[in-house]
């Protein structure tokens, strides 16, 4: 079966994105807790001469969950293999890439949530004993053959976690949680695809751009190239304070790095349900937005940002909504005590 290079988790469709990507774990900058740890469990296993545990990453997309997987591979030294669960349709896809690999691959499957029961249950013999089941025949004659498999590591990768059944998390030795980049960090990666892009770029515009791109590494390297085409065509080739603030008008991207997508949201809950409560599903449909985008990768920032909250009857609106859109604060905002916040959907995680 083929693979899934096409997958935006880790093919944006710009072969820069590669270039950009650091190799090993002292080039990876920000998430120093998860860097560390993992470090430590990188370093355990090769002294010992061991495959490095299973690993499960979950997180916002483009915080660089593929990344860590191509650096832990780097770093043991080891073969990569890659695919994304919905490429994975029935048990023989599944039993064709682990019968082929070497010992000590790092097997990446991302989109892991989505993965079919078939093949969780066969992922949880391989995973623990490092074989697999394969019947042979049908009918009455049929039997049971294991298969035994190399020592590989697993490292799956998910934006929904607590979508992932818990027989299969409970497997992963080791869980990391990636979570929303500071803007000191953020400046750093922008300093570094720059000197790797050559192309100059003045401080202020470093920490507009860190501003703007949601805490994401992949959204400021993407802003980075652009930011890059508008100084190239509109000014004398370096990035500058006032480059960035046009491709940013241009771009529709505002000072608080909202896009016009998130600025709809806002006033769709504040014009059309009065501030909220309205429920994930009728909010995407009125906004025009698949479900699932809405809720991993518009919600996670509004609601780091302190825009929205997620309560037991629905999506409310914060009182700071109304300052960025220009509008009145209510005295009361409905629905703001009906049932409090939700917390995250997961909270599994050590580290």
């Amino acid at each position: 079966m083929e693979e899934h290079p096409a997958h935006p988790e880790y093919d944006d469709g710009d072969a820069l994105e590669h270039q950009l990507r650091p190799r090993f774990l002292r080039d990876f900058l920000g998430q120093e807790q998860v860097k560390s740890n993992l470090q430590v469990f990188i370093t355990a296993a090769r002294e010992r001469n061991e495959s490095l545990d299973h690993v499960f990453l979950s997180g916002p997309p483009g915080l660089g969950k593929t990344t860590l997987a191509t650096i832990m591979a780097h770093e043991m030294q080891a073969d990569l293999r890659v695919t994304a669960a919905p490429a994975l349709d029935k048990p023989k896809d599944l039993a064709g890439i682990l019968t082929t690999l070497q010992d000590g691959t790092v097997f990446f499957i991302d989109e892991i949530h989505r993965l079919k029961s078939s093949l969780e249950e066969m992922l949880y013999v391989a995973m623990e004993d490092f074989e697999i089941d394969w019947v042979i025949g049908q009918g009455p004659s049929a039997r049971t053959l294991r298969v035994p498999l190399p020592r590989f590591t697993l490292v799956g990768a998910t934006t929904r976690p607590g979508m992932v059944a818990s027989p299969l998390f409970t497997r992963f030795g080791i869980p990391v949680r990636l979570d929303y980049y500071r803007r000191g960090d953020l400046e750093a990666i922008i300093r570094r695809s720059a000197s790797i892009l050559e192309v100059s770029i003045a401080d202020n515009a470093v920490g507009l751009l860190a501003d703007s791109c949601r805490g994401t590494p992949r959204i400021a390297n993407r802003l980075l190239r652009r930011m890059r085409d508008f100084a190239q065509v509109l000014g004398n080739g370096t990035i500058d304070g006032d480059i960035v603030r046009e491709g940013m008008r241009r771009l529709n991207i505002d000072e608080y790095g909202l896009e016009e997508q998130d600025r709809q949201i806002l006033r769709t809950i504040v014009e059309m349900y009065g501030g909220g409560p309205v429920g994930a599903e009728t909010l995407a449909i009125s906004v025009g937005e698949e479900l699932d985008s809405l809720e991993v990768f518009y919600e996670p920032f509004l609601i780091q940002q302190g825009l929205i909250q997620r309560t037991a009857r629905g999506r409310v609106v914060t009182s700071r909504a109304f300052e960025i859109l220009g509008l009145p604060v209510p005295d009361e905002i409905p629905g703001r005590d009906s049932g409090g916040p939700i917390q995250s959907e997961d909270q599994r995680f050590l580290f």
